[in-house]
């Protein structure tokens, strides 16, 4: 009976180190320092979007991609939330091909009668600085430049309580 308690009590250690270490699907994780700087391309413009650039602003940064099942799961939320927090000038969405090719992209999105804007992480710096282990992931950073959520897998961002939450730092 020891042993069947001890054997117990090391998978469960086991699998509290797991989640605790990996995180759990939609873990928020607050960090004291700021989220790491990044440039990414416009897909569509070609121009460069830089963090230096949206100070004072909360970021909605998304990695993506049209061939991921989750990430098309929740692109309609995004585009609503989009859609919705547009016009303040204080939020800005930023969604990133992560390992997929921009005509890929705008295909679906096409397919899908979505608006948002997407940019490209050519050599997969800025996912790498972020620290993206697989898509979708998303990252809230607040005016001050603070990493304030990492969200693992995907969510509804039409869903009242993450809405208030993004309106709440404007």
């Amino acid at each position: 009976m020891k042993y069947k308690t001890f054997i117990l009590a090391v998978l469960l250690l086991c699998g509290a180190a797991v989640f605790f270490f990996l995180g759990g699907r939609n873990t928020v994780v607050k960090k004291d320092g700021r989220a790491p700087s990044f440039e990414l391309k416009d897909a569509v413009t070609g121009q460069t979007l830089s963090s230096a650039g949206l100070r004072n602003k909360v970021i909605f940064l998304n990695f993506w991609a049209s061939w991921c099942e989750p990430c098309k799961e929740e692109m309609p939320s995004i585009d609503a939330l989009n859609g919705e927090m547009a016009a303040d000038g204080n939020f800005v969405m930023v969604t990133v091909l992560y390992k997929d090719s921009p005509e890929n992209a705008f295909s679906y999105m096409k397919s899908k009668g979505y608006h948002f804007p997407v940019f490209v992480d050519s050599d997969g710096g800025v996912a790498r600085a972020f620290g993206v282990t697989g898509v979708p992931e998303t990252y809230i950073i607040d005016k001050s430049g603070v990493l304030v959520r990492r969200v693992i897998g995907g969510l509804d961002w039409s869903a009242p309580e993450e809405k208030s939450m993004i309106k709440s730092m404007l």
